[in-house]
């Protein structure tokens, strides 16, 4: 990475727990073939009017959003601290859509219409970067490739580790979960800083 990009200025985003889903699963679960939009997110995805309750060892989380648009396969991506309440093995993953999930564990997932028993596709997002391929190319970044992003404020730290992720429309955002959202003091969204390697 130049060393001109050193404390390279980042947007950070703060995901919660959320479901991306297949058409067909969808369907079942709501008896219905579209998605409503109820708000626009990064990365040309948007936040559903509708949710989902995920079951697990007699335990629920519920009314976990649904993202749009649908995906190839339903996954449902939940903190370390839900698994744990859960009492289900904590997975990490990227969650492309490219990704097998077959290693990760499952759980029923509950609509307002039927419910389904997922095999697979529960997990804890990696944190990850997302870039466009100009920038990736810019800043001599690979997918795939670890980074290190600085968080700056009474509860700073450093974030190593970083799975970069690039795609052609893809906007700069650090990506998180509630967890180290927490941990850094960010509720929903704030700034970072790419470190040089």
């Amino acid at each position: 990475m130049p060393s001109s990009i050193k404390f390279l200025k980042i947007p950070v985003e703060v995901s919660a727990r959320h479901c991306h889903i297949c058409q067909k699963d969808f369907l079942k679960l709501f008896g219905k073939e579209k998605l409503i939009p109820l708000k626009k997110l990064g990365q040309a995805q948007f936040a559903a009017k509708e949710t989902i309750d995920l079951f697990c060892k007699e335990k629920f989380l519920k009314n976990i959003r649904i993202v749009g648009p649908f995906r190839k396969q339903t996954q449902v991506e939940i903190s370390l601290t839900d698994a744990f309440y859960l009492g289900i093995r904590p997975c990490l993953s990227l969650g492309l859509p490219e990704e097998p999930l077959t290693k990760t564990p499952g759980a029923e997932i509950i609509g307002p219409k039927a419910s389904l028993k997922l095999k697979h596709g529960v997990f804890t997002d990696y944190r990850h970067l997302h870039l466009n391929t100009q920038t990736a190319k810019k800043l001599n970044l690979k997918q795939g490739q670890k980074v290190k992003v600085l968080i700056k404020g009474k509860r700073g730290l450093v974030f190593d580790n970083v799975f970069v992720t690039i795609g052609k429309t893809y906007n700069t955002s650090l990506h998180l979960d509630t967890d180290e959202g927490n941990a850094a003091g960010i509720t929903k969204k704030g700034i970072g800083y790419l470190l040089a390697i």
